[in-house]
This record gives C-alpha cells, sequence and structure tokens, in this order.
C-alpha cells in the first residue's frame, strides 16, 4: 500500500521501534503541516492510506471527496471530531481507531502544574538573562511560587487521565475535589475523594483546577468566562486537554483581569501556536507545545497499533474499524 504519516513534527516516527511493521510498504512521512482542502488534496492525492497523530489535521469533506484514491485512515488513538466520519463512510474510506494510554497525559499535566505553582520556567528564563530569583519585570508578577501540599486541587473529569491526576494530587497531600458527571462524582467519593457540591464551589476553592475531559457538542465551551472570575487570584487553571472546552477569549480576558492568577497550558484552538498568541506573552502563563501524548513509550502504543491495522486492512481482514459499512 501507499501510506502517508502525516504531520510528524518531530521526525520521530521512522525511528521508533514498530516502524519497522510497514517495511514492504510505500510509505511516506510528513515533517511539516500543510493548510486548506486544495494544499492537502494535493499532497495526498496519491495514498491509499493515511496515518493520523491524534487531531493534527481535519478531515472535512471537502478535503475527503478530494481523495478518490484514499481507502483507509488509520487514526492513532480513537477518532474525534477532526473527521467528518459521515462523509468517509460516503466515500467509501474506512476508518480504524487505534488503543491510548493515560499516563503521558496525566505526567505532564502534573509536571505543568508544579511548574507553574513554583513558576519554574520563568525563574529558568530569567535566569538566562542574568537575573537571579527573578519571575518577571512586572512587580505584579514577580511573587515567589507556592507548594502544593494543603492547597485544593479541583479535578474536573474523573476518567482515566483525571483519575491518575487525582492520585498524584493525593500523594503531593492536597485536598483533591472532583466536579464532572453525577456518575463520575459517585466513583470519586466511593475512592475516598470529596466531590464539590456545584460548579460555582468547585471553581471558587481551588488552588489548582485542572480539565480532563472530551471534547463534545455537550462540552464545547463548556467553561465560561464566569467560572473563570470566581477562581482566586492565587489559583492555577490547567488545560491538557482541549482548548475548546473553554469558551473562546474567555481565559485570556480572565488571565489578565487576575482570576485566576496563573495558567498552565498544552492545547490550543490553533495549533501549532502562532508566535503572536497573547498567551504566549504573558509572564503568567506556562505554555507547552501539545505534549501530553508526546512520549517514547506512548509512542511505540499508538503507532503500533495503528500500523497492525493497515496490516490487517491490507490482508484482507481489517479490525477495528468504526465506520464497517464504508468496507461495502
Amino acid at each position: 500500500m501507499k501510506i502517508a504519516i502525516l504531520d510528524d513534527y518531530q521526525d520521530a516516527v521512522r525511528h521508533l521501534d514498530c516502524f519497522r511493521m510497514l517495511d514492504g510498504h510505500d510509505v511516506k512521512v510528513f515533517t511539516n503541516t500543510a493548510r486548506g482542502a486544495g494544499q492537502l488534496a494535493a499532497r495526498l492525492a496519491p495514498f491509499d492510506a493515511l496515518v493520523l497523530i491524534r487531531e493534527r489535521t481535519v478531515f472535512n469533506k471537502l478535503l475527503l471527496d478530494k481523495l478518490p484514491l484514499l481507502k483507509l485512515i488509520s487514526q492513532t488513538g480513537k477518532v474525534s471530531g477532526h473527521i467528518d466520519v459521515a462523509a468517509a463512510t460516503e466515500r467509501g474510506i474506512a476508518l480504524a481507531e487505534g488503543v491510548g494510554d493515560p499516563t503521558a497525559p496525566a505526567e505532564l499535566t502534573w509536571a505543568l502544574i508544579m511548574a507553574a505553582m513554583r513558576r519554574v520556567p520563568q525563574y529558568c528564563s530569567a535566569l538566562r538573562a542574568g537575573a537571579w530569583q527573578q519571575v518577571s519585570a512586572t512587580p505584579h508578577h514577580n511573587a515567589i511560587g507556592s507548594a502544593l501540599k494543603g492547597r485544593t486541587l479541583g479535578v474536573w473529569g474523573y476518567g482515566k487521565i483525571g483519575k491518575m491526576v487525582a492520585g498524584y494530587g493525593r500523594a503531593f497531600g492536597m485536598n483533591v475535589v472532583i466536579w464532572g458527571r453525577d456518575a463520575s462524582r459517585e466513583q470519586a467519593q466511593k475512592d475516598g475523594y470529596q466531590a464539590a457540591a456545584d460548579k460555582e464551589e468547585f471553581f471558587s476553592q481551588a488552588d489548582v483546577l485542572t480539565l480532563h475531559l472530551r471534547l463534545n457538542d455537550a462540552t464545547r465551551g463548556i467553561v465560561k468566562a464566569a467560572d473563570l472570575a470566581r477562581m482566586k487570584p492565587t489559583a492555577c487553571f490547567v488545560n491538557t486537554s482541549r482548548a475548546e472546552l473553554v469558551e473562546t477569549g474567555a481565559l485570556e480576558a480572565a488571565l489578565q483581569q487576575g482570576r485566576p492568577g496563573l495558567a498552565a497550558l498544552d492545547v490550543y484552538e490553533q495549533e501549532p501556536l502562532p508566535v503572536d498568541s497573547p498567551l504566549l506573552k504573558m509572564d503568567n502563563v506556562v505554555a507547552a507545545p501539545h505534549l501530553g501524548y508526546v512520549e517514547k513509550d506512548g509512542y511505540e502504543l499508538y503507532f503500533r497499533a495503528a500500523f497492525q491495522n493497515i496490516l490487517d486492512y491490507a490482508a484482507g481482514a481489517p479490525k477495528n474499524i468504526l465506520n464497517p459499512e464504508a468496507l461495502g
């Protein structure tokens, strides 16, 4: 098969152990991102199968209609809103789903929490510029960091990642409070955590508040400006899930107004994040370039599953197909 692997920004996939699974196939790895249906169609027109790294490229009906040779999209992890499933099915394009693991994103979340609360990136950046124990040239932001023990960790979403992050909070001596669906709060209480009485209390009492929700129609924009305004001026808002969970523009405005006082982010509405983004100019923001799942063991897991789905399809025994009707 003629296979394209998209958006491998770090040129990492060719160096994975599992890449050898595709020996014998014609494989092209793209290390940069194309924008626009026309440019993408020209790039991808020759390929029978595509391997997508999460949601880095959107496949809408307009683009899918321009790829007449495409028969299979093998997704690392699960298919999300970045693929028009109905349009793919209509075109006879099978969508194969992979597997995931919560370890890397949960650990990255905790790394960002600790970095933000202790202002580690700001201190390190100032040190390189010759300033000793300085966080910011702005007096309001030039404050010392805070330890986590004894403070309140708010976790919105008690799935696989949320549970791990809650466990880290407990290990660090934090008071862990859970918000989410009724079933999530009930399970959290069974596991020995506190469930918030309501969303208002959840936002107002958290010293660190972290989101671990799937993005769908019900959760898009679920965090409002009014929610952020309830946060403490010393609190840290953490998002390693999806930027679109927050109402557009609400976080930037809230940070400028000082509630919350800090943010630790790994996800953005536009990725890669433009260099002129206001978030990159804020001394009270720790920003990472969507690294949650970007980790060696995780990549081996994700791509091994994605490549195996291609091999199964090529052998005439497709598995893990989200839209089996596309197989005809």
